[in-house]
């Protein structure tokens, strides 16, 4: 593993998967202010990067992705320093929506606060079989915030007031039946699940991936009718990749 900083260790495979690993945060990958900061400039870095296929977010310790923000840190914050510490995480969560490839958020363990709108900012969420899942901000005087507000969408309202409002965890299996996770893996096979979602974004199109991310991004934010006709200047640009030509015509050749 290559470390880009003191908190983001690296892997890369040859077919463009890439594994972000949170590192040296901790057994259950807090993240404090260094460590936020230093996630999110290496989510930038990568970002400038056209080969990336697949992006994996994965923590160091399986005890955990994210087990939330630094409580001791934030236990010394006021208002101003509090406002600054949870910019830095606003930040670090748009630099996970934002970054151009799919992200895979691999979910061993506890996720909880910070941690679930990371993983809430992430693309796919894939769970170990145990896991468990939270927002006990409420529970230590503070609101859930900033990407929090994701979980409505993923989750509906109903579920969203639930977890926020009642601080209480929820397992894997009803992680997975209100949509807050796409995949529980089975015991021992986190990492044959992550696989096989990577090998089905492998089979895509690169640059169609890119643009259909982009345009869900888009989609999140705009009435229909714009998102509908934004779509249609997308969809001509993808032309000019030559995928579709390629790939339109691989699957002809496979039909014969």
């Amino acid at each position: 593993m290559d470390m880009l900083n003191s908190h983001c260790g690296v892997d890369r495979d040859l077919s463009g998967v890439v594994r972000l690993t949170i590192c040296n945060a901790g057994s259950l990958n807090i993240l404090g202010s260094a460590v936020i900061d230093a996630v999110r400039e290496g989510l930038q870095q990568l970002a400038t990067d056209g080969t990336i296929r697949v992006l994996v977010l994965a923590g160091q310790s399986e005890k955990s992705l994210i087990g939330g923000a630094d409580i001791k840190e934030m236990a010394r914050l006021d208002q101003a320093s509090a406002e600054a510490f949870i910019t830095r995480l606003r930040d670090l969560c748009e630099a996970v929506r934002a970054f151009p490839a799919p992200v895979i958020a691999r979910m061993p363990g506890w996720c909880l606060g910070g941690g679930l709108e990371v993983a809430a900012s992430c693309d796919f969420r894939i769970a170990a079989h145990d896991a468990r899942f939270g927002m006990p901000e409420v529970r230590v005087g503070i609101p859930s915030v900033i990407h929090a507000a994701l979980l409505p969408r993923l989750i509906g309202w109903g579920h969203a007031r639930w977890l926020v409002m009642t601080a209480e965890n929820i397992d894997a299996a009803t992680a997975l039946a209100w949509g807050l996770v796409d995949v529980v893996a089975p015991e021992g096979g986190l990492d044959a699940a992550v696989e096989h979602t990577v090998a089905a974004l492998l089979a895509c199109g690169p640059e169609a991936l890119r643009a259909q991310k982009d345009l869900l991004r888009q989609w999140e934010e705009l009435p229909l009718k714009e998102s509908v006709d934004l779509s249609i200047k997308v969809f001509g640009r993808s032309f000019l990749t030559g995928e579709p030509t390629r790939l339109m015509r691989s699957f002809i050749e496979r039909k014969r």
